[in-house]
This record gives structure tokens, sequence and C-alpha cells, in this order.
């Protein structure tokens, strides 16, 4: 999963970014409401954390133009604020959840995950298809039952197909949502890396639709 990380304090977006993405998220920092806004409307993340009180352009009015311009992404606010009139402002202008600084960095993981699962359309923190399951809330991936050691970079991969079960996702998305701005990108990268889980998870779990994608679940055309 990839997500946009909106913060202008250094020591927190540090913070952030490292605890993000070892609860198995790619991730990507700006630090001010011009750059967040441009990387938020022309590039695709799954999910997006953002700081209201930002230099160039607030929070606030970045969320507004994002949902204006039809930008669905899930949207965490971070705030310093404590009226709860900045929590109503944040949630009618298209916040999908709020939390007040400082917060503690196991529950905006826990808030992300639920957020992701709904954009989705699951429910429950495990996810399934066939005898594959992933525990987002442990991170766990098993086959029946089996718990299955895979690498980041696999687990974003299951993660993201699981999460889309029954959808094709072609290659370039595949990419574009499991490395982060920092990993290499070679256009054979998904392809190494489903050969690789193939071998862990076994040959039939992950489907490829030869022109279109990769498949786990479902039969979709």
């Amino acid at each position: 999963m990839r997500l946009l990380i909106v913060e202008d304090e250094k020591d927190i977006a540090t913070d952030l970014k490292h605890n993000l993405e070892m609860a198995g998220f790619a991730t990507e920092v700006c630090d001010n409401g011009d750059d967040a806004w441009f990387l938020g409307s022309t590039e695709d993340f799954d999910a997006v954390v953002l700081d209201l009180g930002l230099p160039r352009l607030d929070g606030l009015s970045v969320l507004k133009k994002w949902r204006a311009e039809g930008r669905d992404m899930p949207v965490i606010v971070l705030t310093a604020r404590d009226s709860w009139s900045d929590k109503v402002d944040g949630i009618n202008a298209g916040g999908d959840d709020y939390l007040s600084k400082p917060f503690q960095m196991d529950e905006l993981v826990a808030r992300l995950r639920a957020v992701l699962r709904r954009s989705f359309g699951h429910s429950g923190a495990t996810l399934k298809a066939g005898a594959l399951a992933l525990d987002t809330s442990q991170m766990r991936v098993s086959i029946d039952n089996r718990t299955v050691h895979l690498t980041p970079l696999e687990y974003r991969l299951v993660s993201y197909l699981l999460h889309s079960k029954g959808k094709v996702v072609p290659g370039p998305e595949l990419r574009e949502h499991v490395y982060g701005c920092d990993d290499a990108r070679e256009v054979n990268a998904v392809e190494a890396l489903v050969s690789r889980l193939r071998r862990k998870l076994g040959s039939e779990v992950i489907e490829t639709r030869r022109g279109h994608g990769y498949l786990i679940g479902g039969s979709a055309a």
C-alpha cells in the first residue's frame, strides 16, 4: 500500500515514515501544502496522512481541493488543535478519520489499516482467498493456517492483491503501489516478486492474465 505523508515538522515526518514502513506501507513524504496538493492530484496513493498546520497551503484547503477534484483516497487528518470544531471541519472537508497530536503510532497504524480495508470493500481484519489468509493487524500471511515468512516487498504485493481480491491488477499499478519512491522500479520487478511468491505460496495462488496483470481470488475477466 502506498501512502502520502504530509507533515512539515521534520522529526515527526521521519518518525512517521519509519514506523509506517515498518508496518508494511510504501511511503512518500512532503512538507508543504502546495506539493501535497500536486502529488495527491497527479499520483495514486492508497491513503494520506495529512497534517492541518502546513506552510504555503493549509491542510484543510488541500483536502477540500482534492475532494473538489474527485480524488477519493482515504485521508487521516493530524492536528495539534484540540477544538471539536476543528475536528468537525476536517471531517466535513472530506477527512475519513482524525487524530490529535500527540498520538500513539499504533493507533495511527490501526486506523490506517481500517480505512484502507473499508476503501477496498472489506470489513474484517483478515483477508482471505482460498487457503491464503492475511491478518492485517498482525501482518501475518498464512497458507492453510501455516505462517509464511515474506520480505517487506513480498508482503506489500500480497497485501495489495488481496485488498483488490477478484480484480486483475496491471503490472504498472502494482509497481506504483508496492514500491516506495526510493526503491528501484525495473520493468520486470513485479514479475520477479511474483515468481518468488509462487515458490512460497504455491504456483496457483497468484494468477497471471497475460497482457493484463495479476489476480488473487475470483474469476475476473
